[in-house]
C-alpha cells in the first residue's frame, strides 16, 4: 500500500521537490514536505539500544543520548546463539524507538570478523557468515514486527577501521560471495530490512555508495531488496552516480549541494528523471511506512527490559574452563572480589554504537543483595596506561590467600576497541595480567570473569580454575554475572568466533589492515575457523565451543537420504539429552566438508545449528535442514552457485573442533567446476596452506584468484592529494602541518573529553575524506574553501587563492 501511495504522491512533485528528498535534513532527520502531508522522520544509531541525540549530533557517541535500555551488544548476542532471543531483543529496542518517536534503528552490522585486530569486532556477531545472517535476520524481524524500521551494515566488504572511509577491499570474487555478502544475503531474503546502509570503502575500486553491482545487480536484482538504500554518514562519493547505481538517500544535510546537483543531471540528460522517480518513491515509502506505525504516547517497561538484557547476557556468557566444576560457587562462600570492572563494567563498545543507559548493574552490590560474603579490591587503575600498582596487587593478593575463591574481573578497556581504529595486540592491559598472576599463585580457586568485546590472549589460563567469557553484556552484565557465578542460571554461550594462542596464528596476519589505501584479502575464503581447521593450528578456544554446569550427551544421529541433489533439501536429526543435575543449554553444530574436491576448500563449514534447553535427565530430539546451499560454493567463471559433485561429509557437533558423528553423503553436481580448472592450476598456495606462520601468496596467485584490474594510487601523492585525499597524506606538507595544528585546536576548544573519546576523534579526523570533512564541518567549510586548501596541500598556493577568488 505505501509503494503504490509513494507512486502517486511522486507523480504530484515537481523536480526540486524529488531532488529535495534524496538527502537529510540534518544529521537524523530525513526530510519532509508539508505540502503532500511527509513528517520529517528520525533515525538513529543503535542496534544494542536507542543512541538518540535530542541536543549536539554526532557519529561518534560523543555528545549526549537519551537514556535507554544497553543490550548485549553483538559479539555478546551472537554467543547466544538464540534466534528467538535475539528476536526478543529487537522488539523490545523497537518499543523504545517508538516511545522517542524514532522511524529507523540503524542496525545491526554483519560484517565478518576477518582479523581479531578488528576495532569493531564487538559491534559485529560473527567470523561466520551463516551466524552472522541468522542472528541478524531474527533481530531484523524483532524490531520490524512492531513497526519500526532497521538499516543492516556495513555493506560491503567493510572489515576493518584503518581507512574505512577511503581503502579498496580487493577481495575475490568467491570470497567476497561467500563469506563477506552472505550474511546480509541471509537477513534480507528471510527479513527485509526497510533500509540497507552502504559502507564508506571501496570495493573492487569502485566506492560502495556508487557500486551499482552491489546495489542493483547483488541486492535488489538477485537478493529481491524491496526497501532504501541509505548512505553511512558523509560516505556519498559521486551524488549523481550513486543514484544512477541504486543509492537513495544521503545522509546527513549536504546543506542543498548534492539535491542541486541531480537537479542540474537532470535538466542537462545525464540523469534520467524516472530514475530519480524510483528513488523518491522508496523515501517516500519510507516515510509513509514508518507514518502507518507510529504510536504517540507510546512507553516500554524499563525494569522488563533490564531483566530482559540480564536473561540475554546470561544466555551468551561462554564458559571457557570450569576445573573441578569449581562453578557454580555455593552461596556461603566466603570470596575475594577484586577488579574495578567489578564496580564500574566494561559492557558496551566506543563509537556510534554508545548507549547512554538509565542504569548499570555493580556486581558488589548484586552479591550484598543476596547475603554472600565477601571482601573487595580495586585491584588496578581504569587507566589503561597508569603504570602497574603493586599497592594495589599486594592488597588484592591479601583478602584473596585464605579465601574459598578468588573473582577477578578483568578484560579491555574502553580505549582498547572502538569504533575509528583497529586494535595494535591481542593482549590484555598489563596491569590485568599481572594481577591475575599474582592472585593466583595465592588462591588456587582462582575465577577470571572477562569483559571484553574481541578474543585476548590469557597466557594464565592453565593456572586458574575457572574463565567465564561475558563478552560485552549490556547494563545487566553484572547482575547476570553474580547470576552465573552462584548457579542461579547456567551460562548457555559458545564462541561465535574463534580465540587464537596468539596473533600470528590468525587468518591475515601480516597484512592486516592493508597499505597505500588497499586492503588485500589474500586469505580468500579461509576466514576464522576455516583458516585454523583447515590449517591444523590448534586455537586456544575454537569456534563454537562453550562448557556448561551439566553435561549432555548426543544420540541416533541420522540423515534421512543418502544422496543428494540439487533441488531437495536433507534433514539431520539427533536425540540431546542432559545427563548432568543441573538445567541447561546445548548447541548442535552441523558442519558439511567434501573429500577430493577439485576446488580449494575449508575442511568444514557450518551449515546449520539449533540451541536446545534441557532439565536435568530430559531428551529432545532436534532437527537441521540442509539445501542446495549447504553445499554450494560460488563459482565465479560461471558467476553463479554451483554443487560438485562427489564425496560428502556431515559433522554434527558440539563446536568445529568437538564433532560427535561424521555421515558420508553422495552428492551429485553440476560439473562447472571444469570452468575453474584453469585457475585452480594457477592457485597453488591455495590447496597447501601453511601449517605456521603467516600467509601471503605470490602476487600472481593472488591476482589470478581475483581476476580484475588492480587501480593504482595517486591520491595519497604530494601533487595528486583531491577530494578523496585525508590529513594523513598532507601532515607532511608545510600547509598540512599548520592546517592539522588549527584543526585540533579547534576539536579539542570544543570539548575536553576522555581519553577514550580522544583516541576515536585524533583517528577519525585524520583518516577522514576532504569530501566528507565539507559536510561535517556543518557549512564552517564550503567545497570552494577546500578546493582552496587542496590546492595549497599540492603546493599550488595561486591556483588556491584564485579558487577563493571565485563567486
Amino acid at each position: 500500500m505505501a509503494e503504490s501511495d509513494a507512486k502517486q504522491i511522486v507523480a504530484q512533485m515537481n523536480l526540486e521537490e524529488k531532488a529535495s528528498l534524496c538527502s537529510g535534513l540534518d544529521f537524523w532527520h530525513l526530510k519532509g514536505l508539508a505540502k503532500y502531508d511527509l513528517p520529517a522522520i528520525m533515525v538513529t544509531d543503535g542496534p544494542h539500544g536507542l543512541r538518540k541525540q535530542e541536543g549536539a549530533a554526532d557519529h561518534l557517541g560523543i555528545n549526549q543520548s537519551v537514556p535507554a535500555t544497553c543490550f548485549p551488544p553483538a559479539c555478546a548476542l551472537a554467543a547466544s546463539f538464540n534466534r528467538d532471543l535475539a528476536r526478543e531483543v529487537g522488539a523490545a529496542v523497537a518499543e523504545e524507538c517508538l516511545k522517542e518517536d524514532v522511524a529507523v534503528i540503524l542496525g545491526p552490522g554483519v560484517n565478518i570478523k576477518r582479523s581479531p585486530l578488528g576495532g569493531r569486532n564487538f559491534e559485529y556477531l560473527s567470523e561466520d557468515p551463516l551466524l552472522a545472517g541468522e542472528i541478524a535476520a531474527a533481530l531484523i524481524d524483532g524490531i520490524q514486527s512492531k513497526g519500526v524500521g532497521t538499516s543492516i551494515k556495513h555493506y560491503a566488504a567493510n572489515n576493518q577501521e584503518k581507512e574505512r572511509m577511503i581503502s579498496n577491499s580487493i577481495v575475490d570474487e568467491r570470497a567476497l560471495r561467500e563469506i563477506y555478502l552472505t550474511p546480509f544475503e541471509i537477513a534480507v531474503k528471510k527479513a527485509q530490512p526497510w533500509t540497507v546502509m552502504c559502507s564508506y570503502n571501496q570495493v573492487d575500486g569502485v566506492y560502495a555508495a556508487e557500486n551499482k553491482k552491489l546495489l542493483a545487480d547483488i541486492l535488489r536484482t538477485a537478493w529481491g531488496f524491496k526497501g532504501l538504500v541509505m548512505t553511512d554518514w558523509g560516505a556519498v562519493a559521486g551524488r549523481v552516480e550513486g543514484i544512477k547505481a541504486g543509492l537513495d538517500l544521503e545522509m546527513p544535510a549536504s546543506g542543498g549541494r548534492n539535491d542541486a546537483m541531480i537537479v542540474a543531471a537532470v535538466r542537462s540528460g545525464a540523469l534520467a528523471e524516472k530514475i530519480l522517480d524510483t528513488t523518491t518513491e522508496r523515501i517516500v515509502s519510507l516515510i509513509l511506512h514508518y507514518k502507518a506505525h507510529r504510536k504517540p504516547g507510546a512507553d516500554y517497561d524499563k525494569a522488563a527490559h533490564h531483566a530482559l538484557g540480564r536473561r540475554a547476557a546470561s544466555d551468551a556468557a561462554v564458559l571457557l574452563k570450569n576445573e573441578g566444576n569449581l562453578l557454580p560457587l555455593a552461596e556461603t562462600a566466603k570470596i575475594a572480589v577484586i577488579g574495578k570492572f567489578a564496580e564500574t563494567p566494561r559492557y558496551q563498545g566506543s563509537g556510534s554504537s554508545k548507549i547512554n543507559p538509565h542504569r548499570v548493574d555493580n556486581a558488589l552490590d548484586c552479591l550484598k543483595a543476596v547475603g554472600v560474603a565477601f571482601d573487595y579490591a580495586g585491584g588496578y587503575s581504569l587507566k589503561p596506561d597508569s603504570p602497574l600498582d603493586e599497592t594495589e596487587i599486594d592488597r588484592a593478593c591479601e583478602i584473596a590467600r585464605a579465601k574459598d575463591a578468588a573473582i577477578i574481573f578483568a578484560g579491555l578497556p574502553d580505549e582498547y576497541e572502538s569504533e575509528g581504529f583497529d586494535r595494535k595486540s591481542l593482549a590484555l592491559p598489563e596491569s590485568h595480567n599481572r594481577l591475575i598472576e599474582a592472585v593466583a599463585a595465592v588462591n588456587p580457586n582462582t575465577v577470571v570473569v572477562l569483559q571484553c568485546g574481541a578474543p585476548v590472549l590469557l597466557p594464565w589460563a592453565d593456572k586458574v580454575k575457572a574463565i567465564l567469557l561475558m563478552y560485552l553484556g549490556g547494563q545487566a552484565v553484572n547482575s547476570a554475572t553474580v547470576d552465573l557465578l552462584l548457579g542461579r542460571v547456567a551460562p548457555g554461550g559458545k564462541l561465535p568466533e574463534t580465540f587464537p594462542r596468539n596473533l600470528e596464528d590468525s587468518p591475515c596476519y601480516g597484512y592486516f589492515p592493508g597499505l597505500n589505501r588497499r586492503a588485500e584479502y589474500l586469505e580468500s575464503i579461509f576466514v576464522g575457523y576455516r583458516w585454523y581447521d583447515t590449517t591444523g593450528r590448534d586455537p586456544a578456544y575454537p569456534f563454537g565451543f562453550g562448557l556448561s554446569y551439566t553435561s549432555f550427551a548426543i544420540s541416533s544421529v541420522a540423515v534421512d537420504q543418502k544422496n543428494f541433489r540439487a533441488g531437495e533439501t536433507i534433514t539431520v536429526s539427533a536425540e540431546v539429552t542432559n545427563t548432568g543435575k543441573r538445567p541447561g543449554a546445548e548447541l548442535v553444530q552441523v558442519y558439511v566438508g567434501m573429500k577430493g574436491s577439485t576446488i580449494f576448500r575449508p575442511e568444514k563449514e557450518l551449515r546449520g545449528f539449533e540451541k536446545v534447553y534441557l532439565e536435568p535427565g530430559e531428551s529432545k530430539t532436534i532437527s537441521i535442514r540442509l539445501d542446495d546451499r549447504s553445499f554450494a560454493y560460488y563459482n565465479a567463471a560461471a558467476n553463479c552457485w554451483a554443487i560438485e559433485g562427489g564425496n560428502y561429509v556431515i559433522k554434527l557437533g558440539t563446536s568445529s573442533r568437538s564433532i560427535t558423528a561424521e555421515i558420508p553423503l553422495q552428492v551429485e553436481g553440476d560439473g562447472k567446476e571444469t570452468l575453474l580448472a584453469a585457475l585452480m592450476a594457477k592457485t597453488p598456495s591455495y590447496f597447501k596452506l601453511p601449517k605456521t606462520g603467516s600467509f601471503k601468496p605470490p602476487d600472481e596467485e593472488f591476482f589470478a584468484l581475483y581476476n580484475k584490474p588492480v587501480p593504482g594510487i595517486t591520491a595519497g601523492k604530494r601533487g595528486h592529494f583531491d577530494m578523496t585525499s585525508t590529513l594523513n597524506d598532507v601532515k607532511d606538507t608545510s600547509f598540512g602541518k599548520s592546517f592539522i595544528k588549527n584543526m585540533q585546536k579547534q576539536s579539542g576548544g570544543v570539548i575536553e573529553d576522555s581519553e577514550e573519546i580522544n583516541a576515536i576523534k585524533d583517528a577519525m579526523m585524520m583518516e577522514i575524506p576532504f569530501r566528507t570533512m565539507i559536510n561535517f564541518s556543518g557549512g564552517a567549510m564550503t567545497p570552494k574553501m577546500m578546493e582552496a586548501f587542496i590546492c595549497f596541500f599540492n603546493g599550488k598556493y595561486l591556483k588556491g587563492i584564485m579558487w577563493l577568488l571565485r563567486k
